[in-house]
């Protein structure tokens, strides 16, 4: 059903700010070009936008064709998360990182930096509490925000140097590790129970 409001927009544009995080990425994304990783941050955006719209509409389905829920999922999504954050910690790469056409764009970029778990479980559960016309909207405003972040990312890295790239690199990255144990934890309560 299409039924705009304005207070639901805003709702769910805040939830999804908070849990696309990209401001908290931007050491992340630092290190990925300090690496020579090519991002392409409207590739990023637009893939980003079609994960968001594949599992808002049928993303149980999908889940359920392969025999996972949503709380699986997330537990999968944490660990790559988890991942991320100890090579910000600790400066090790353990991702190889194969070289392809897209570079850092699509992994770890568009998935699951930006339409990560977390944010795809969230979008599935607001589903319930708002009008799809206002999430499709608060989507569409965050990924314009994610693609002026990606694009200007430079300047930020310019503004605060190198050294205090290296500690919000640290910083983020414990952040990020408590977002993949919080996000472990709980899903993995509910998948045995």
């Amino acid at each position: 059903m299409l039924e705009f409001k304005f207070i639901e927009l805003v709702g769910a544009f805040v939830v999804l700010f908070a849990i696309i995080d990209i401001l908290g990425a931007v050491p992340i994304i630092i290190s990925l070009r300090n690496q020579q990783k090519v991002i392409k941050a409207e590739k990023a955006v637009s893939i980003s936008l079609l994960i968001f719209i594949a599992f808002l509409f049928v993303g149980e389905i999908i889940l359920n064709l392969f025999g996972v829920d949503i709380a699986s999922f997330a537990v999968a999504g944490s660990l790559v998360i988890f991942v991320l954050a100890i090579e910000m910690i600790f400066g090790v790469e353990i991702f190889k990182h194969e070289t392809t056409s897209s570079g850092a764009t699509i992994v770890p970029i568009a998935f699951p930096l930006i339409a990560g778990p977390g944010a795809i479980t969230t979008l599935l559960s607001i589903r319930a509490e708002y009008h799809t016309i206002n999430i499709i909207a608060a989507l569409i405003l965050n990924l314009l925000f994610v693609y002026l972040v990606l694009r200007t990312v430079d300047r930020v890295e310019r503004i605060v140097g190198q050294d205090g790239i290296f500690i919000l690199r640290k910083f983020f990255g414990v952040i990020l590790l408590a977002i993949a144990v919080k996000l472990f934890a709980k899903n993995v309560v509910i998948m045995f129970s």
